[in-house]
């Protein structure tokens, strides 16, 4: 049963929401109703609701959708209290400065990677990712680091949502090569991305995680095989691990902050 079916018309307009958003730009009618499973007509009704509330914006010049502006305020709220960005983005500007090259960060969207912060390199390389973009987490640095640190319960369903798409002749697209990779990086702290999502990039990645070792979010240095090696940048795990830990420690204080034990507890 999909979750549009389980949970009713709030599934469905969030669906029709990341149709929209998945475009990128201003989508026309006709080319949600090729990607929708919907009929049009329900399509067409959904589409008016999230416009009269202000989650969709309508151009009636170009009759085209775009994301709304409430929309907007509610993903910049979110992005402040719900993501590491805000705790990590000194951290971030910290070991992009000491290591000169591109520096992500990144959390868990279900089953997809999520990256919710980046520094370029002093000299700046083109690739995939973006702040905001959805990713792969197979066949990414730091996809595989989080995915190696999941509660095992968990990520045979994660596994299974993978397209296992092979990005390049090294990408793994198998859950068995999968899980004995995620052993290795268990056992050794961090992951690797092995020019696996993109030809010639490289990186070195390490989970955030909590006290009670929950994935948090991911941290990784980037660059290309043109300039550098895993094994230099293998180099940075340390320091790399000390900024993740930091970042850890005050996302923690942050959400759970300590109680004022001086203080008597008001009965509710």
């Amino acid at each position: 049963m999909s979750a549009a079916t389980s949970d009713g018309t709030v599934a469905k307009a969030l669906e029709v929401l990341d149709l929209v958003a998945g475009h990128g730009r201003p989508v026309r009618f006709s080319d949600l109703l090729e990607q929708s499973p919907y009929p049009k007509a329900t399509l067409y009704r959904l589409l008016q609701t999230l416009v009269s509330q202000r989650m969709l914006a309508f151009d009636p010049d170009r009759a085209s959708y775009s994301p709304g502006i409430r929309l907007v305020r509610l993903a910049h709220v979110a992005w402040q209290q719900s993501s590491l960005a805000p705790i990590a983005r000194p951290y971030l500007d910290q070991l992009s400065a000491e290591v000169g090259e591109t520096v992500h960060l990144a959390q868990l969207d279900h089953a997809q990677v999520l990256y919710v912060d980046k520094r370029n390199a002093r000299d700046p390389v083109h690739m995939y990712s973006q702040a905001g973009k959805v990713g792969p987490a197979y066949c990414t640095g730091v996809g595989k680091a989080m995915l190696a640190h999941l509660p095992q319960e968990r990520l045979p369903e994660v596994l299974a949502q993978q397209s296992w798409h092979p990005f390049t002749p090294k990408t793994v697209t198998t859950p068995e090569a999968m899980r004995a990779e995620l052993e290795q990086i268990r056992a050794r702290g961090f992951a690797f991305d092995d020019e696996e999502h993109e030809p010639g990039i490289i990186c070195v990645a390490l989970p955030i995680l909590s006290s009670r070792g929950a994935v948090l979010g991911a941290l990784s240095v980037t660059s290309t095989t043109a300039r550098t090696s895993l094994a230099a940048l293998e180099e940075l795990v340390p320091r790399i691990q000390s900024i993740a830990q930091t970042i850890a420690q005050e996302t923690e204080t942050w959400r759970f902050p300590e109680e004022d034990k001086t203080q008597p507890r008001k009965r509710a």
